[in-house]
């Protein structure tokens, strides 16, 4: 089943505000919330279904590849949001609602709905240094990084052992207390983080000795990261779950992986275009040649026409970089500006040769229609 448009779903346009795709999510959220629709499937996917359009919208990056390449861009079938669970989505709230959530005095829950609150580890960043070479046909890089990793003495629940982790008295093992206050509205409940607790349910009575409670300890791993042909300077990829562990367990945050390209020393990017300087000297360009130039691919050999002017572009379809997750159509070219090279010193036998040549009818300029002549676009170069 194909997926519906995602402006679509949200009931924006494509012009719309961040701010304005924030609040069509949060009216959809509200509406399709399943506490508010208990049993009903339709309206528990039409809430995921938001959800998912509003986790591609709200990223600039990914809205932008969505914009040009549709549902193609996230992967074939959508967004990210497709691998989305429940508390997944729940945890968009926060930057929705903000602290006070309205689910919590509709619905008489945060978030998470009830349960303990789940910790989420930091993000860490690494830059990757990337040859023209590499960003064209992609790359897989092994990455070592130091992190916070899960303590091995104790599973990274901070406890010395299993009978010095308990369940919070306070909450139960809930992580949330409720309280009910009475209005004339009649009563009012609302949900807030166990005191005792922090909201993760449990409590360390004898911490591990390893890690001193934390449930982490410092650690080193190897990563591989797949890199996809088309990046470009700056742009940023994101690995979900090899981040940091966070303390006393709960989800890994990411790895985010920051682009830097090496400046190649005859190649320049433009875009998806690659440029290339071929210098030729006078005979090659006069008589005609054929020369071996270098790609991002490799080595081809290119003909060169007799009678080529200074300042002619060339163009090889296809030769360029591809666009990131896109067909393979959509690849640019290379460019090859010509350029004649003129020697400075000369021989007497070669200045004899010239002075022969300097008087001779196909010497003389003769500039095409709309087309500077030769020496004006020679000067202009050597200047």
């Amino acid at each position: 089943m194909s997926k519906r448009d995602y402006y679509e779903v949200l009931g924006v346009s494509k012009n719309a505000s961040p701010e304005e795709i924030k609040k069509a999510y949060r009216q959809m959220a509200i509406k399709f919330h399943p506490d508010k629709n208990q049993g009903n499937k339709e309206a528990e996917e039409k809430f995921k279904e938001a959800a998912e359009a509003y986790e591609v919208l709200s990223d600039t990056n990914k809205k932008a590849k969505y914009d040009r390449f549709g549902h193609q861009a996230m992967g074939g079938g959508g967004g990210a949001g497709q691998h989305m669970n429940m508390d997944d989505i729940f945890s968009q709230f926060g930057d929705i609602f903000g602290d006070g959530s309205p689910f919590d005095s509709f619905f008489g829950g945060g978030g998470r709905r009830g349960g303990p609150k789940q910790r989420v580890g930091g993000n860490l960043r690494v830059k990757v240094k990337l040859t023209l070479q590499e960003i064209a046909t992609g790359v897989t890089k092994q990455i070592k990084v130091t992190k916070q990793v899960s303590c091995k003495g104790c599973g990274g629940n901070g406890a010395k052992d299993k009978s010095s982790f308990n369940t919070c008295g306070t909450c139960g093992g809930a992580g949330q207390v409720r309280k009910v206050t009475q209005t004339f509205l009649g009563q009012m409940q609302t949900t807030s983080t166990c005191p005792t607790c922090n909201g993760e349910g449990n409590v360390v009575t004898n911490k591990c000795t390893s890690c001193r409670g934390s449930g982490r300890s410092e650690g080193e791993e190897v990563i591989s990261v797949q890199i996809p042909a088309g990046v470009s300077e700056g742009m940023q990829l994101s690995m979900s779950g090899k981040g940091n562990a966070p303390e006393r367990g709960g989800i890994p945050g990411d790895l985010i992986i920051l682009i830097e390209e090496i400046e190649d020393p005859v190649l320049k990017r433009d875009g998806n275009n690659v440029v290339y300087d071929l210098f030729l000297n006078f005979a090659d360009a006069a008589l005609g040649t054929q020369v071996e130039i270098p790609t991002v691919t490799g080595k081809v050999k290119l003909k060169i026409d007799a009678g080529i002017q200074a300042g002619k572009m060339l163009r090889l379809k296809g030769k360029g970089l591809p666009e990131v997750n896109g067909p393979k159509s959509y690849a640019g070219d290379q460019l090859i500006h010509v350029n004649v090279w003129t020697p400075k010193k000369l021989s007497s036998e070669e200045k004899a040769m010239l002075e022969k040549l300097r008087g001779a009818e196909n010497f003389e300029p003769k500039p095409e229609a709309n087309e500077r002549n030769f020496f004006d676009r020679m000067r202009d170069f050597f200047n």
